[in-house]
């Protein structure tokens, strides 16, 4: 089940930016793994309070969102053995984790992973610009591009908690996408769809649903 979001990206990259690499990690993840793996229709919509400036940004908040995942998979366990989700946005992490937590604690076989790259930046830079030019490059307006605040995300973290994205960075950008390019993005995703199948194929999950290796 990809999660993603429905979010501002800068002013060059789709709404949908989380939603899209989270549904195409998840593709690519299920083609890696042994026996009958489905993937569920994307859910569009997350927790984005700390980009709701920004016009565009469509959030559901976090108790919505622990509501829908819940449910989700109720339904999802009458027919299907086991469920994971793959998500694409951080902010939807904290509930993403209660919700699992919640549903374990019920007896239903569920985890997640992430599409975190690790050492890459933190919204709308590099990152993301190379796996959408690669995934969706009709919706990038490279020209529009432009770096934002490109300090790592743990020292962004006190002000983005406090006062949203838009107190850090006007354009909504956390990184620098001008040198972003398709190839890179390429070996972004394939590296993204290999971790996420191999902790799915090993299905050890920690006290909050997370699967490692």
């Amino acid at each position: 089940m990809p999660l993603g979001s429905t979010e501002q990206h800068g002013p060059h990259l789709p709404l949908s930016t989380d939603t899209l690499i989270a549904r195409a990690v998840a593709r690519r993840a299920a083609g890696l793994l042994p026996g009958r793996v489905l993937v569920a229709p994307a859910i569009p919509y997350g927790a984005s309070g700390e980009h709701a400036g920004f016009p565009g940004t469509v959030s559901i908040g976090h108790e919505a969102l622990r509501h829908v995942l819940v449910e989700t998979v109720r339904s999802l366990a009458l027919w299907a053995d086991r469920v994971a989700f793959v998500n694409g946005h951080g902010g939807n992490a904290e509930t993403l984790r209660a919700a699992v937590v919640e549903l374990r604690h019920q007896g239903h076989d569920v985890g997640w992973v992430g599409c975190e790259v690790p050492d890459g930046d933190a919204h709308a830079g590099f990152t993301e610009t190379s796996v959408l030019l690669h995934l969706a490059p009709e919706h990038v307006l490279m020209r529009r591009a432009a770096p934002g605040d490109r300090r790592p995300l743990a020292a962004l973290m006190p002000r983005l908690r406090a006062a949203g994205v838009r107190a850090v960075s006007p354009t909504g950008v956390l990184g620098d996408p001008t040198g972003a390019c398709a190839d890179q993005g390429r070996r972004i995703l394939r590296e993204l769809a290999a971790d996420a199948a191999s902790r799915l194929a090993a299905w050890r999950a920690d006290d909050q649903g997370g699967l490692s290796r």
